[in-house]
């Protein structure tokens, strides 16, 4: 009995591998606890196990409250990940490229003035990904108290995607006009290739999570 109620919990989640085994192995120690409890009470092993399953509630109803809880944990991840990792992958490519290729002056072809806006439109932007994973993290943290388990995973579902979509656009916009400018300028060394190249993997890496995110959100709503 316990075993398939497990089993029907474990096919309604959707989430993190790891995350989502916590959570089974938490209901499957309720479960046998309270099923042990009823056994010295004098009850048959199937009629306690029946009974301690009455108890923990229908597999839907904990599901979507498991499922809640499931895409907070994997949102705050990807939170983390954006607070910093983008500015991270910023600051470090800003410092290869001066110790590996100097100033912005050694480039043999001259910077258009629309060039120099969009530039400082993305860098901005890169710096206003990890403030929303902040304020993310803070309303996280005030909400839970105010809203159900399905209200913070929606608020922080909105919010993560609202930040990789501000960093999917800086780095595709940086990369686009700066190729369009001169190609050259995303090649100026072998460290500031190979961290733009780790920058768009993060990039989309985020776009997964997000994603995954926003699934857990619709699964619980479902």
């Amino acid at each position: 009995m316990i075993d398939e109620y497990l089993g029907d919990l474990d096919r309604r989640l959707h989430g993190c591998g790891r995350f989502k085994a916590d959570l089974l192995e938490e209901a499957r120690d309720g479960l046998h606890d309270a099923a042990d409890a009823y056994r010295a009470g004098g009850w048959s092993d199937e009629d306690a196990e029946r009974r301690a399953v009455a108890d923990f509630g229908p597999a839907a109803v904990v599901a979507r409250d498991y499922q809640a809880e499931l895409g907070m944990l994997s949102g705050v991840r990807t939170l983390w990940k954006l607070v910093i990792g983008v500015p991270a992958m910023q600051v470090a490519w800003d410092y290869a490229r001066i110790l590996t290729f100097g100033e912005w002056t050694k480039l043999s072809t001259p910077t258009p003035e629309w060039y120099k806006i969009v530039t400082h439109a993305a860098h901005g932007a890169v710096f206003v990904v990890p403030v929303i994973g902040v304020l993310a993290l803070l309303g996280i943290r005030w909400l839970s108290r105010r809203l159900d388990g399905a209200g913070l995973a929606r608020f922080c579902g909105v919010l993560i995607a609202l930040a990789v979509g501000v960093n999917l656009a800086s780095v595709g916009l940086l990369i686009s006009a700066t190729g369009f400018v001169d190609v050259s300028r995303l090649f100026l060394s072998v460290p500031c290739v190979l961290l733009m190249v780790a920058w768009v993997l993060l990039s989309l890496r985020l776009v997964v999570l997000a994603r995954r995110s926003w699934g857990g959100y619709a699964t619980i709503v479902a």
